[in-house]
């Protein structure tokens, strides 16, 4: 393995989508403590794609699927006295390799690399959380390698992308955004049209547009997210197509009632960027073992937005299905 320190920051969505192995007992005990204490970060060849990780806290050894930069950046510090985490990128926010073919960003490979980067580092049966559409990749990570996973965490997140969760997204906007919220989008696409976005490079353009969109997409309608997105690259290529076709067309009832680890699914009142918390309720009951909460001053991120209800409702749930 190939350590590396120049680390780019990532984000976990791609805005326009939206809108528009088994484990073996020797990966587990003190030789594998010792080993993935020492190693902070690094990265773990996949096909031509090098995926960084970086490593912070200690206790449950947890993977955050989607970028090694961003996701440190919106989980606690107090997270990191309970949780070994290992934030970790996929092919969408690793470096570029060039051109691939779009084969390249199969679902299955993503999910296979997550499983490649467990064996690599020897972390054992590990949570695995994700945040935005990254919440399916843990899901069906879950799904494909249960005897790898105890728990399961979802954040903001709707069962279904494309078509059917625009039109839900625009109907709970328009039915319970305040004056003052859709106001302030108005004022944001002022500032910054989409004239302007089109110019830029694709990536940019991609991070400046949810950062602009901050009325949709956090509670307080004016953060200002930018330096969330300090330094973002993003292989637009792989996003759109997975964001864009895989995550339109995923079905996650697919083999859900077969699940039998615990997912905690939190979930944003004020997330106008992925359908309502409602849309879940059909669903609910073909998970085995759910858990859901609604924080209701948050926007699509309340583990950085309601931090410290989050951290405790998280810990409380872990420590019940222990």
């Amino acid at each position: 393995m190939m350590r590396r320190h120049r680390i780019h920051c990532a984000c976990s969505l791609l805005l326009q989508a939206t809108i528009l192995g088994a484990c073996s007992q020797s990966e587990s005990g003190d030789a594998n403590q010792q080993q993935i204490s020492h190693a902070d970060s690094g990265d773990v060849a996949a096909g031509r794609f090098h995926l960084r990780y970086t490593i912070e806290g200690t206790g449950t050894p947890t993977i955050v699927i989607g970028s090694s930069v961003y996701y440190p950046r919106v989980f606690s510090q107090n997270l990191r006295q309970h949780l070994r985490m290992v934030f970790l990128d996929h092919r969408g926010f690793a470096p570029s390799p060039g051109p691939v073919d779009t084969t390249a960003f199969a679902l299955d490979s993503i999910l296979d690399d997550v499983e490649r980067v467990r064996q690599e580092l020897a972390l054992g049966r590990v949570a695995v959380v994700g945040h935005s559409g990254h919440a399916f990749m843990a899901l069906e990570y879950a799904k494909k390698y249960p005897e790898n996973v105890s728990h399961v965490v979802m954040i903001g997140i709707a069962p279904v992308f494309g078509a059917e969760n625009a039109e839900r997204i625009e109907q709970n906007w328009q039915e319970t955004a305040s004056v003052e919220r859709k106001a302030a989008m108005e004022a944001a696409l002022a500032r910054v049209p989409d004239e302007q976005l089109a110019q830029l490079p694709p990536g940019e353009a991609w991070a400046r547009a949810y950062i602009r969109n901050a009325p949709r997409i956090w509670y307080d309608a004016q953060f200002d997210a930018t330096p969330l997105f300090e330094g973002v690259e993003a292989n637009m290529d792989m996003i759109n197509h997975v964001w864009g076709r895989t995550f339109a067309e995923i079905d996650v009832t697919r083999g859900l009632n077969a699940l039998d680890r615990p997912v905690f699914m939190a979930l944003g009142r004020y997330d106008f960027l992925v359908a309502p918390p409602a849309v879940w309720d059909p669903i609910r009951p073909i998970f085995r073992d759910l858990t859901l909460r609604v924080y209701e001053r948050s926007g699509h991120t309340p583990q950085y937005e309601e931090a410290a209800l989050f951290d405790q409702d998280l810990l409380d749930w872990l420590s019940r299905h222990d």
